[in-house]
């Protein structure tokens, strides 16, 4: 007899393609027979070892968390319900051009400085890794969710020119090649960049055209967060589209977000950019997450200047009362390149976790809100915020507009990531509830998509993007990893007030046939391993 039987269920395959109802007949970790509607018809009913009577929900293909930083939470809570409970089956790591492979020992250490925020400082971790490859041989010891990996190009930058603000000498951009080859070729999926972030955002453009070459020719894709998503934003999203066409590389948009008052209604804009790029042959992509809200560490607002060097040379600058002011300046007045060419509101920076817990009591206000409890200038406390915390501080940026939100994720190039950042005493609401908010509230509560079309954008079409030829949709030989939800009553528990709250609605969650959440509970099962796409040139 087969392993399971879903009975009675109806799936949304993926495709965007109607419902319907059947008996889904799983064996072996994949889907080996569909048989629709199987009760109706009266014909002999499949049997299996379990049967699940699955009346009332909806069967989809797991979700796809395109976006994902749960790069060391993944090795440190093998329960990581975070995402496990939101039904996401499949995370891509290696985001914003920082993770943690490829690496020798002196960048894995600035490297986690740098993105503590994220990750936190990583003094829990073996890192027994140097290699893209090692790290996905870690992975595989088993994990709650499966996860691809981008080959992170700041990281690679960090590892051959430093975290200096030059431009690359020919060696140094052949071994930067080398190294982003040797990550397709052992399995990853394609390369980030983070063109905010140091040291990515040193990359000029010729640089990440080249590396975009060899991204390529190994059939990957490049996911950048570009140079700014505030003022000059439309631009920023330009530049990659055309060096994306230069370097003849499929492209995705991380999340694809306009933030601040000088976007408010431009999304048009930018879908109109979008069409005319698609129109014209590019093969373009993009993830959001459903909310208005941003979220990154308080350092990832600094101008580059005060950056470049990695961690030490910014803790150093900081220290400097004369430095510190022109940093102030370049935030508060000009508007750095750092907090997007916009000038800092300090109303909309709220702390959302910080590294020594001695400082906790700054979580969950804003940066003006303990300023003025301290009766001191925002930049004072933030500064010192960032000395005392050795950079690790996380925040919220409250600078989002509902109604790009809403006309982005409509797109039909559309998928879903959460961005989703689990460090932190009050973390960003979307790391614990991006997949169910889409399902409850843009699906049922508002209708801007319909419940297939949605799916199809957090499953199906996430795989087509990556190229993996058996996820991503309900089909007999595909790879059985699987949701269960309740239409009418899936949502995010999730809030800004309340953001661990799990979600609502979605009982059963499968991965290889296993499974992973079983009547609303996580089990102890770790079917999640790397997911590595065969490189298509060697």
């Amino acid at each position: 007899m087969e392993d399971l039987v879903i009975r009675d269920v109806d799936v949304v395959d993926g495709t965007g393609a109607d419902s319907y109802r059947a008996d889904v007949v799983v064996d072996g970790g994949r889907i080996v027979s569909i048989v629709k509607e199987a009760a109706a018809a009266g014909c002999q009913r499949p049997k299996a070892v379990r049967e699940l009577d699955a009346e009332g929900l909806v069967l989809s293909p797991g979700f796809i968390d395109m976006h994902a930083h749960s790069d060391l939470a993944l090795l440190r809570d093998p329960d990581h319900s975070a995402k496990a409970a939101q039904g996401v089956t499949l995370e891509v790591l290696g985001q914003d051009g920082l993770s943690y492979a490829p690496v020798d020992d002196r960048t894995l250490d600035g490297v986690r400085r740098s993105i503590a925020g994220w990750n936190g400082s990583g003094d829990d971790i073996d890192f027994d890794w140097r290699s893209v490859g090692e790290y996905l041989d870690r992975l595989d010891r088993g994990i709650a969710v499966n996860a691809a990996y981008l080959v992170p190009q700041g990281t690679v930058r960090a590892l051959v020119v430093g975290w200096d603000d030059r431009e690359a000498t020919p060696t140094e951009l052949d071994r930067m090649r080398r190294l982003v080859a040797e990550g397709l070729e052992q399995g990853a999926v394609g390369m980030s960049s983070g063109l905010t972030y140091t040291p990515g955002r040193y990359a000029r453009n010729a640089e990440l055209t080249e590396l975009c070459r060899v991204v390529a020719a190994y059939g990957g894709y490049y996911c950048p967060h570009h140079r700014s998503y505030g003022a000059g934003a439309l631009e920023a999203y330009a530049e990659m589209v055309e060096l994306s066409r230069q370097a003849g590389c499929p492209l995705h948009l991380a999340h694809a977000t306009l933030n601040f008052g000088v976007n408010e209604g431009r999304a048009p804009e930018l879908l109109a950019l979008l069409d005319d790029a698609l129109a014209s042959g590019a093969d373009v992509t993009l993830d959001t997450y459903p909310y208005t809200a941003g979220c990154t560490t308080l350092a990832a607002l600094l101008p580059s200047w005060a950056s470049e060097g990695g961690p030490q040379e910014i803790l150093r600058r900081l220290t400097d009362d004369g430095t510190a002011e022109r940093i102030r300046h370049d935030l508060e007045t000009v508007g750095s390149d750092g907090c997007h060419g916009v000038p800092v509101d300090w109303d909309t920076i709220e702390i959302s976790g910080v590294g020594a817990p001695g400082l906790g009591e700054y979580v969950g206000r804003t940066v003006r809100e303990s300023a003025a409890l301290r009766g001191e200038a925002p930049w004072t406390t933030a500064r010192r915020l960032l000395v005392e915390d050795r950079l690790a501080p996380a925040i919220l940026q409250h600078v989002g507009h509902e109604e790009n939100v809403r006309a982005i994720m409509r797109h039909r190039v559309h998928t879903g990531g959460s961005d989703g950042i689990l460090q932190g005493t009050k973390p960003h609401p979307r790391a614990y509830g991006t997949f169910p908010r889409y399902l409850g509230r843009y699906v049922r509560e508002l209708g801007v998509l319909s419940l297939e079309e949605c799916v199809a954008r957090l499953t199906g079409r996430p795989a087509a993007r990556l190229r993996l030829p058996d996820r991503g949709l309900v089909r007999e030989g595909h790879r059985a990893d699987l949701v269960l939800f309740d239409p009418r009553t899936v949502a995010a528990g999730s809030a800004y007030d309340a953001p661990r709250t799990p979600p609502t609605g979605i009982p059963y969650v499968l991965i290889d046939g296993r499974f992973v959440i079983e009547d609303g509970r996580r089990t102890d099962v770790l079917a999640g391993r790397a997911v590595r796409r065969s490189p298509v040139a060697g």
